[in-house]
């Protein structure tokens, strides 16, 4: 989901590494997942889903890359509010997407502030166990099959969309 946001929203090719950061963010927020080892538990404010999956979150962390890239400011850098946007909402998309699962305990998407936890209506997504050792077999094969079908293909049809438009229209200067 990430680097569709960053093809769709830095659509110029010299921008591949925004996509790639992108990409990045939207993987982020499970670096939570570190608080099993420590014990803690699932639904407190640093447990899974919880403070990383929020909006907060995914704003400090665009923030802080944003930040990062214009006191380095590369030759070819994309404009800072572009990359503001795009990094909190490749940040953000994780969240979403785990709020359309069939499992878990929902996404704390207000957090600190409020700590209730939320799903969507639509929950067509195939929770995926957590740990690499847990993703195998029939249920491994379920979850990606479902990942396919309602994350990769829409991101797909949305950039040929997009390449469509592009070659209609011609570039748009970014």
């Amino acid at each position: 989901m990430g680097a569709t946001l960053g093809k769709l929203l830095l659509p110029e090719r010299r921008y591949w590494p925004y996509w790639v950061l992108a990409a990045a963010c939207a993987f982020l927020p499970d670096a939570d997942v570190i608080g099993f080892k420590f014990h803690v538990p699932y639904a407190s404010l640093w447990g899974h889903r919880g403070l990383s999956h929020s909006l907060l979150a995914a704003a400090v962390v665009a923030s802080g890359l944003t930040l990062l890239t214009a006191w380095r400011r590369p030759v070819g850098a994309p404009p800072l509010g572009r990359l503001l946007l795009l990094l909190a909402l490749a940040t953000a998309s994780h969240g979403v997407l785990d709020a359309m699962t069939t499992g878990g305990e929902g996404v704390a998407f207000f957090s600190p502030f409020d700590t209730e936890r939320y799903f969507f209506p639509l929950r067509p997504i195939a929770v995926s166990p957590i740990g690499v050792k847990k993703f195998v077999g029939a249920w491994a094969a379920r979850v990606l099959r479902s990942e396919v079908q309602w994350v990769l293909l829409p991101c797909l049809l949305v950039l040929l969309a997009q390449a469509a438009l592009r070659r209609f229209r011609g570039p748009v200067a970014a």
